[in-house]
């Protein structure tokens, strides 16, 4: 339910930025090119979608990552000119964001509900351990690119910052004693900051995120190590309108 209830508050906020966007275009606001008309106040990229291959940094001793570990990214960003030929703009932006960690770092609880992280070897026979973060975004880029009004096809390098919070998350074990699921951890760090790097030319771009801080401020059972894990993505990015 929260799930759902996230999604839709999500395409609510951004139909009213689409509205905003339609109501700010003037019709002197354009210049003519042979037949064409270009619009010389034109914006770039601001509707984006993503799919990265997730990597854990920073693992205890004992944790791996296993299987095949993805995402999808999709979201707003406003784009806003800073000088005259609107080659560099800032762009602050809405989105949401899906990933997956397949790894050996089983999460669960003890009898008195307090969250327990074991690294599986194996004396443990499991056929599925991951978990799933879901993530409301707010990215902030700064961004140089070659355009023109006339042309869709430039090069572009994008730098910024992301502001995350992490709202739902799913850990899944399958195996012996017994399959867990969990969804409540305590020592989750709901908030997340992370730098990212954005660089293509027309519709291929390379898109790299890297968290700041931890997944866990926690400890793993048997050997009391910090398990930290920072997530780094590596992806591809497209941009529409």
């Amino acid at each position: 339910m929260k799930f759902k209830l996230s999604l839709l508050l999500f395409f609510v906020a951004i139909s009213h930025l689409i509205a905003q966007e339609k109501g700010s275009i003037k019709e002197n606001d354009s210049i003519v090119i042979g037949k064409r008309v270009a619009d010389s106040l034109y914006r770039e990229d601001q509707f984006y979608l993503g799919f990265t291959f997730n990597l854990l940094l920073n693992k205890p001793k004992g944790v791996d990552q296993s299987g095949f570990s993805g995402g999808f990214q999709a979201g707003y960003l406003r784009d806003m000119p800073i000088n005259k030929s609107r080659t560099l703009a800032i762009a602050p932006g809405l989105g949401w964001s899906i990933n997956t960690y397949g790894q050996n770092l089983l999460v669960t609880e003890t009898k008195n509900d307090e969250s327990l992280f074991i690294a599986l070897d194996e004396d443990y026979e499991y056929s599925t351990n991951r978990f799933t973060t879901y993530l409301i975004e707010a990215p902030l880029e700064l961004r140089w690119r070659n355009s023109t009004p006339s042309s869709y096809k430039f090069w572009r390098i994008y730098a910024g910052f992301k502001v995350s919070y992490l709202y739902h998350f799913k850990s899944k074990y399958e195996g012996t004693p017994n399959n867990v699921i969990q969804t409540k951890v305590e020592e989750l760090n709901r908030w997340r900051y992370g730098v990212m790097f954005t660089f293509g030319y027309n519709t291929f771009n390379f898109h790299f995120y890297y968290s700041l801080n931890p997944l866990f401020d926690a400890q793993t059972y048997e050997s009391g190590r910090q398990i930290g894990l920072h997530p780094l993505k590596i992806g591809f990015t497209f941009y529409i309108l």
